[in-house]
Formats: C-alpha cells, sequence, structure tokens
C-alpha cells in the first residue's frame, strides 16, 4: 500500500479509472456544448443579447468556469488543511427519497407477513439502491437505511458496496452521515476475511439476488476479489491523508474502525466501543442481521499478515512528519487523542509479539537489513532516551509525562503507555516520576487515573511501600471522594498477597468510616442521605462534595464489593456491617440504584465468614421482601436467594423454610405482584403457580440447588426403647447395634428418605420401611445379632425377635400418620 509501489492489480485499476474519467469528461463536455448552443439560441431569439442574468425560478443554475476556485470558496475542499476534493454526489429524486424513506421504516418495524414477503422486500430494496449507493450513504434521510443494508448483506454484497464506494472513500469516510456507512460496512466485512482465510464460503447469501449486466466494471471487479484485496485497496486510497484523518470530527472514527479490524481485536468488547463511538452515537440495528458474525466479533479474529504490514505503515505514515510539539497538541485534541491512544497500543502490542516471535538469528538479521530496527517508534517520539531521560527533570520524556498527568485528556494517552510500556520504561517511570509523590498523586481528581494504572503493575514491595505512603492519606481520600483509589489498593494487596498491608488498610478504613466495622457500608454507600437526583444541567468539573453523587454511591459499592472477594477479615468486615444494618437500611440498599443491589447479590453469593450470614441477612430482608421483589434493582436480590442451596458447608446457604416463608409472603400479595414486569418476572423465577398448585413439585424444584446426597430429608431415627441385656453369639452386639448393621448393608437408598409431606413419597418410604424391617430368616446370615453366623439363628432371644416386630410396627405407624396428617415435613 506504499505510495511508490503499487501492486500490479491497483496500477490496473487506475489505468481503468483514468479511462473511465476521460470518458465521463468527454460525455460532459459534449453535453455542455450542447446546452450552450441552445441556450444561445433561445436568448438570441428572446431578447437578441447574450448577457441576460438567469431566470431565479429555474431548475438548473450553471457553475463558474472557475469551478476549483468556487468549489474552495463553498467549502468543497477538505476542512482544516485537508488536500483532498470533496466530491458531491447529487441528491436522490422527490419519489425515491421516499420510497427509500418508507422502505427503512418498515425494516425498522419488521411489519411483514411472512418470511417469504419480507425476502422479496429486501430483494427490491436492494434493486433500487444499485447505482445509487453514494446518494444513499450520504443522505441524512436514507443512510440509516444504508447501514441496515448492510447488516442484512452477504459476503458478495459487501463486495458491490466496497465497489461502488471505490474511488470516494477519502470524500465519504469525512462525511456526516456517510461515515457511519463506511464504518458499518468495514465491522461487518471484518469476518468475511477471516472467514476467507479459514477456507469457508458466503453463509448469509439469503438475500442475494442475481448479477446484473448494469454493475460496472469496477464493481464486477471488486466482487470477485477477496476482502483482505479490498481493505488494502481502501488504505491505498486513505494513505495519503492520514495524518489529516488522525484529528478530523469524522474520519478519526472510521480510521479507528479499520485498525480495529486489521488488528483482529474482537468487535464487541467495552473498552473498543469505547475507542470507535461516542457516548451519544445513534445505534442502528435490523431484524434478522447474520449471528454468525456477531460470533465472530465477540472473539479474536485470525487476519492476514499484510494487515500487520498496513498497521505498521499507518503508525509510521500518521506520525511520520509530527514533531514533538505536534504530537502533544494532538495528545491533547479531543478527537485526536484516542485515535493517538488506539495508534499506540497497536505498536507497543506488535513488539511485545516482535519480542516474542523474534527467538532465531535469522530474524534478526533480516530486521537489521531491512532497516526497521533503525526506525524511530511513536513511543519513542513520546519518550525519547526513555528510561534513562526520566531521571532529568528538565529532559523532553520527563516534560511530556508531567504535562500530560494534569490535563484531562492527555491523561488518557498517558493512561495507555502506563499499561502498555516495556518493563523497563515503567520502571523509569515508577522510579524517577510517580513512585517519590505516589500519595499526592493520588489525591489529584485527574491524575489519580494515571497513578491506578501505575499501582496495577507495581511488585509486592512497590506496592508495600505504596500502601505506607498512603496510609496517612487514607481519610482525606475517602473524603475527596477518592474510593477507585481504596478499591484499587485493596484489590493489589489481594492479588500481591499483602496481608499485613490489607490489615492495615482495613484498619485505616476502619477510623476513617467511625472506629467500627458497622458503620462501613453505610459510609462507603450513604444509605442515611437524600437519594441523588441526576440533573442534567450539572457541570462536569465540580468540587467533590456537589460532584455526580451517582458515581461517588457506584464507587463506594464497588468497594464493598471488591471487600466482600477477599477472604478473611475485609469480607468479614462487610458481612458484619451488612447484619448491623436495619430493615430499612437494606430495604434502601436493594432498591436505591443498581450498584448497592450488586452488594447485597455478592453478599448473597459470596463464603460465609460468620456463621449463618446468609441466613441472618436474608431474614432481616424478611419483612420488606414485596417491596425488594417489587423494586427494579431488588427484585434481581430476590432471584438470587432461590438460587442459594439450602444445605452445604463453606457455601452460601439459604435455609429452606426461609424460601417457603418468602414464597408464603409473595403469594398473599400475589395480585399486586403480578401487575408489574419486575413482579411478573419475579413471580417466575420462584415459580409461584407450581407452588400454588402442586406444592410437593415446588418443593423438589427448590431442592434442585442443594447438593445431590442431601435432597431428601433423612429417615426418622428409630428409637431403642429395649435393649437386650445378654450377649448373643459371635460378637455379642446388642440387638440394637444389629439393626443399624442392617441399616448400614440396606445400600444407599435405605440411608435416607424422602418423607416431606406428600402421599406418593411416603407411600414409597412406607414400602421401604416394610422392605427393611421384613420377616427374618430361619438360616444363620448375620442380621440382628451382628455374630458369625454359626448359630443358626438359634442365638436370637425371644426378646430381640419381639423389639424388631415393635420397632416394625411403630415404623409403619409413623409413616402412616404422615400419610393422613396431609404431609407433615419431617426434619
Amino acid at each position: 500500500m506504499g505510495k511508490n509501489r503499487k501492486s500490479k492489480r491497483q496500477l490496473i485499476r487506475d489505468e481503468k479509472r483514468a479511462k473511465k474519467r476521460k470518458r465521463e469528461l468527454a460525455d460532459d463536455e459534449e453535453r455542455a456544448a450542447k446546452r450552450q448552443h441552445h441556450d444561445r439560441d433561445e436568448t438570441l431569439l428572446d431578447s437578441g443579447g447574450l448577457n441576460n442574468d438567469y431566470d431565479p425560478t429555474a431548475d438548473f443554475i450553471p457553475f463558474d468556469d472557475d469551478e476549483p476556485s468556487a468549489s474552495a470558496a463553498n467549502g468543497n475542499r477538505g476542512p482544516r488543511g485537508g488536500n483532498f476534493e470533496r466530491e458531491f454526489f447529487g441528491m436522490l429524486a422527490d419519489q425515491e427519497q421516499e420510497y427509500f424513506r418508507h422502505a427503512d421504516e418498515l425494516l425498522e418495524l419488521n411489519d411483514f407477513p411472512s418470511p417469504e414477503d419480507r425476502h422479496l422486500f429486501l430483494q427490491n430494496v436492494y434493486r433500487e439502491a444499485r447505482g445509487k449507493e453514494l446518494k444513499l450513504a450520504s443522505s441524512q434521510s436514507c443512510s440509516r437505511l444504508m447501514e441496515r443494508l448492510i447488516l442484512l448483506s452477504s459476503a458478495k454484497q459487501k463486495k458491490r458496496l466496497f465497489g461502488a464506494f471505490a474511488g470516494h472513500f477519502m470524500t465519504l469516510v469525512t462525511h456526516r452521515f456517510a461515515s457511519h456507512c463506511c464504518e458499518k460496512l468495514f465491522l461487518m466485512s471484518a469476518p468475511v476475511v477471516t472467514q476467507e482465510l479459514s477456507g469457508g464460503g458466503d453463509e448469509n447469501a439469503e438475500t442475494g439476488e442475481a448479477d446484473g449486466a448494469e454493475d460496472s466494471e469496477e464493481v464486477t471487479e471488486a466482487m470477485n476479489t477477496s476482502m483482505e484485496d479490498l481493505f488494502l485497496l481502501t488504505l491505498d486510497e486513505l494513505e495519503e491523508h492520514l495524518s489529516f484523518l488522525l484529528s478530523d470530527r469524522y474520519g478519526s472514527h472510521a480510521l479507528r474502525v479499520l485498525l480495529v479490524v486489521l488488528s483482529g481485536r474482537p468487535l464487541d468488547q467495552a473498552g473498543t466501543k469505547s475507542l470507535l463511538q461516542g457516548k451519544n452515537k445513534e445505534y442502528v440495528t435490523v431484524e434478522g442481521a447474520s449471528a454468525a458474525s456477531s460470533g465472530l466479533n465477540s472473539q479474536t479474529r485470525a487476519v492476514p499478515s499484510s494487515f500487520t504490514s498496513a498497521i505498521e505503515k499507518i503508525i509510521a505514515d500518521s506520525t511520520a512528519n509530527m514533531d514533538a510539539t505536534a504530537l502533544r497538541v494532538l495528545a491533547k485534541h479531543p478527537t485526536g487523542n484516542p485515535t493517538l491512544q488506539l495508534l499506540l497500543d497497536l505498536e507497543l502490542s506488535l513488539l511485545a509479539k516482535k519480542k516474542k516471535g523474534n527467538a532465531s538469528k535469522e530474524d534478526n538479521a533480516n530486521k537489521d537489513d531491512q532497516g526497521h530496527s533503525s526506525e524511530v517508534t511513536l513511543l519513542e517520539r513520546l519518550v525519547p532516551d526513555a528510561p534513562a531521560s526520566f531521571a532529568d527533570e528538565k529532559s523532553q520524556a520527563c516534560e511530556f509525562v508531567n504535562s500530560m498527568l494534569y490535563d484531562p485528556i492527555g491523561s488518557r494517552l498517558l493512561e495507555t503507555l502506563i499499561a502498555h510500556c516495556p518493563g523497563k520504561i515503567f520502571k523509569g517511570l515508577q522510579a524517577n516520576i510517580f513512585g517519590p509523590r505516589i500519595q499526592s498523586l493520588l489525591r489529584n481528581d485527574i491524575a489519580s487515573y494515571p497513578a491506578i494504572k501505575v499501582l496495577n503493575r507495581l511488585s509486592k514491595e512497590n506496592l508495600a511501600d505504596a500502601v505506607q505512603k498512603t496510609l496517612p492519606e487514607l481519610p482525606s481520600l475517602l473524603e475527596r471522594g477518592r474510593l477507585n483509589v481504596i478499591k484499587t489498593f485493596f484489590e493489589r494487596c489481594s492479588v500481591r498477597g499483602a496481608t499485613a498491608e490489607l490489615n492495615s488498610l482495613l484498619q485505616a478504613l476502619t477510623t476513617a468510616c467511625g472506629g467500627n466495622w458497622k458503620y462501613l457500608v453505610p459510609k462507603l454507600c450513604p444509605l442515611d442521605e437524600a437519594e441523588p437526583a441526576g440533573r442534567p444541567d450539572e457541570k462536569k468539573f465540580q468540587q467533590p462534595d456537589a460532584k455526580n453523587k451517582a458515581a461517588l454511591l457506584s464507587h463506594g459499592s464497588q468497594v464493598a464489593s471488591a471487600l466482600l472477594t477477599i477472604p478473611g477479615q475485609p469480607s468479614k468486615a462487610i458481612q458484619n456491617s451488612l447484619l448491623s444494618l436495619s430493615t430499612e437500611q437494606l430495604l434502601r440498599l436493594a432498591t436505591s440504584s443498581a450498584p448497592t443491589a450488586t452488594v447485597l447479590l455478592n453478599a448473597l453469593a459470596a463464603p460465609p465468614q460468620i456463621p449463618h450470614f446468609h441466613k441472618l441477612l436474608v431474614a432481616a430482608m424478611l419483612p420488606n421482601i414485596y417491596d425488594i421483589a417489587a423494586s427494579q434493582h431488588g427484585s434481581a436480590v430476590v432471584n438470587a436467594i432461590i438460587s442459594a442451596p439450602s444445605r452445604g458447608e463453606g457455601v452460601a446457604v439459604v435455609p429452606f423454610h426461609l424460601k417457603e416463608n418468602i414464597m408464603a409472603q409473595l403469594e398473599r400479595r400475589e395480585r399486586d405482584l403480578r401487575s408489574t414486569w419486575l413482579g411478573r418476572n419475579v413471580w417466575r423465577t420462584w415459580r409461584g403457580d407450581l407452588w400454588t398448585h402442586r406444592r410437593h413439585d415446588w418443593v423438589r424444584w427448590a431442592k434442585e440447588t442443594d447438593p445431590e446426597g442431601q435432597r431428601v430429608a433423612a429417615m426418622p431415627a428409630v428409637k431403642e426403647e429395649k435393649k437386650v441385656s445378654g450377649k448373643k453369639k459371635g460378637n455379642g452386639k446388642p440387638a440394637a447395634a444389629g439393626l443399624e448393621e442392617k441399616k448400614g448393608r440396606g445400600g444407599e437408598n435405605n440411608k435416607s428418605y424422602d418423607v416431606s409431606g406428600f402421599g406418593h413419597e411416603l407411600f414409597t418410604a412406607a414400602a421401604q420401611t416394610r422392605q427393611f424391617l421384613g420377616p427374618g430368616t430361619s438360616g444363620g446370615e448375620k442380621e440382628v445379632g451382628g455374630g458369625n453366623g454359626s448359630g443358626k439363628g438359634k442365638g436370637m432371644g425371644n426378646g430381640v425377635a419381639k423389639d424388631r416386630a415393635k420397632v416394625k410396627a411403630e415404623a409403619e405407624a409413623e409413616a402412616e400418620a404422615e400419610i393422613k396428617g396431609g404431609g407433615k415435613r419431617c426434619v
């Protein structure tokens, strides 16, 4: 994709394009000459002169002869120094615009009688859009339709769009509306590259249409070209304007999309989405989009080696003409900074891969021969001579880092540099810039974010040193709302195994919150203050006390959740604080916001550090269980309770009788609960209808979360009323011992019986009891006495036989009483 070394395919394409332009110019000149001759004749006939003004009501107003100057005056050239001529593709006719607008509405509503009608409708839309792709993409009202068509397009149709856009990509990616269509085309075509690389074909051909003879040569050529070559040809068009695209309002987003596609990174990650689009970008979707491509978007994609070379070329070309001042300005530019972040991230990732792959000497020799090792990377342009230059405060690298630390935009680039830079550069940064003043940087509203990235990479010794420096500042951090700093300290100390520092941090946090564990949750998740009301007119930069209380609440909830994940004293402290809350405070914690409800969800899932913690917590929520279930955020908490097992060791356990009590309370308010969507969701999750109509099935379903061996109740223990004083033949065990041995040999099914109160289960239990206490044999089997069997049954006294018959009768009577009693659950 170099400027001076175009591929053979590109040269042939340029030649065809030049011939096409010559033909179009000749046709335009011929039409213009005929029109001019016709207009001159009409003017001579009407007024006898040639200098009359044009009719203001005419449909067509001819341009001046000096079109380049007029175009530049009207803004048809690229803004802010762009050296390209912006094209105008014309406008759709009123009838066409109305048709496409109506098609867009139908696709959005997806209101079709049958799938066949929808398929036929899409074929007609594709046929009508052929030849009008550029007008549709640049139309304010129809560009959304083009995005939906791209979502529904097959691989061949995407290639056709590449061919239709070929030669105009620079204008399209910098256009307000067409840029979104280009981004969508790049994103949806990325999985096609992976499929072609693995030898797969087009899987989404349901909307395909027959190739028409009206396609231009470029479109026909594009349909026969691989998607890899189409991406590289697109980069050839944008290559001369990469520096301009870095900071262009619309072009920078398209460039970021191209870089992510070339890198093979997942397209659905949260971090990737935040780089590719702004917070207010409209998300255009359509029913029936390809599910296969969405599966590939969520995972790392395989890309050809040419894409890696293209990324290196983009990084080199886009920053080749920039000095240190220009890079510093770009780093603080609102639009250029995210693009520069992505370039730096990709470069550092490629460098790391090269270090792992360059184990052989031949690769290193080839690298030296090609001169790549002597090239100045983007990292070296940002921080020259690092890490040695960090020791000099007046060096260019040190000045760059210090100037970015306190800048709201530049600090984000510094975060990327700290997170991905090589170890030796990070050590220089930590030792000379961040380490000596880490406690003051963590107090600052802006510099705390790069400092947090430093904490994430510190070793155990350096982390312990940072903790000791910051401990005196912990009350100040809590007061200033630097709760994300506190959370990072706890998480990193847990990961590094710094137990002593964990205890010191917990003690300092407890002191700052009031000196007792019970004040932790009320302080971190302010439960005694008024609920924060989000105001859209709040200023972005305010003092910490008045700044975005919802965000502070979220950060405090994250601290509490982080402590719950750390076993030992941190988790015990939060569990103790939760049990100290009143029922009103628990109600507000569960219903006020999603972050606070997450604290309860994590508490229900965490292993207990306090005996019977989950039982006590659920019992405290029981009086307000309906209000929690009917709320937006608390409904998830109630749903989590039924998922917890009722028995077990070392895990979250909610006793079964508490689940029954919750279900009984929900049943009393069934009508109110089912009147809302959230209530119906809780009722379905708890199987309310099953509880109402078939309670024994509900009990069996509710116990499915228990360990497999504890899902049924144990058989009632046999009361030993009479013991045989004399010894029997053999080892002389008493009769009760013999019964226990018989029970032990009865198999797994005889160890416990489900007599949980329902007819067919109790009949089964009675039958098993009869089988267990069946008539004895006259042989010498070791049944009751437990002897060696040599007595042939003669050693069994009459008292033992009577005792056995009595036990049998009592067990059968108990089982039949349970059946008649309506099924009282045995514990």
